[in-house]
């Protein structure tokens, strides 16, 4: 839906996939925005983003998902894209042990970096691994249950629960954005019927972290 259309909105939300280096991102997002595996896929070097749409309650929302780079020389320059997000899946190999061990670390630098309240999965990918599986389920769902987190299980290369974990986290993204846009909306009138509201948010564009809602 375009913001030009009459009592149109538009929703914007800014997604980051971290975790460390060669645990699937990049496939991750390859695999939900152009339903693409590659099995030769290299280290990212540095922030890519691709863009989805979907529908929720009538209205467009678009996610600008960010795969960054897990490698820890492009740790400075990476940081930066974490501002302004308000959604993050926290990606693992539960193949490779290490893997799970960093995401407390990885969680730390999400909170010392974001600037909002940030919708967060715990994301144990390549779960078509089993025989060679290091990290059990029920680990993966105890962490995410101490540190509030969702948690699923997925795999970019035969496509489990991948697109259902992206659009989790949208539509959590979307109720945060859509109790703080009610509460916002009951103070304005109740300003308006003191007579001490006039005029907010009329033909305006308001922006809060990194969604946009057309007005």
């Amino acid at each position: 839906m375009s913001s030009d259309d009459e009592g149109g909105e538009e929703y914007l939300f800014k997604i980051v996939i971290i975790g460390d280096s060669a645990v699937g991102k990049s496939n991750l997002l390859s695999r939900y925005a152009r339903n693409e595996f590659n099995l030769h896929s290299k280290a990212t070097i540095g922030v890519e983003f691709q863009t989805q749409s979907m529908e929720i309650d009538g209205k467009e929302v678009k996610a600008q998902i960010w795969d960054t780079a897990g490698q820890e020389r492009f740790r400075a320059v990476t940081s930066a894209y974490y501002r302004g997000a308000v959604g993050a899946l926290v990606v693992y190999d539960i193949s490779r042990r290490t893997t799970f061990d960093s995401v407390g670390r990885w969680l730390d630098e999400l909170k010392t970096h974001s600037d909002t309240t940030v919708a967060r999965m715990l994301v144990g990918n390549k779960c078509d691994l089993e025989n060679i599986r290091d990290v059990s389920v029920e680990e993966g769902k105890s962490l995410a249950e101490a540190e509030g987190l969702f948690f699923m299980e997925t795999s970019a290369l035969d496509s489990t629960n991948v697109k259902k974990a992206f659009e989790i986290v949208i539509r959590e993204i979307y109720n945060n954005v859509s109790r703080k846009v009610t509460s916002v909306l009951l103070i304005s009138k109740w300003h308006t019927s003191s007579g001490l509201f006039h005029g907010w948010f009329v033909d305006s564009i308001w922006l809060v972290g990194c969604f946009i809602k057309v007005l």
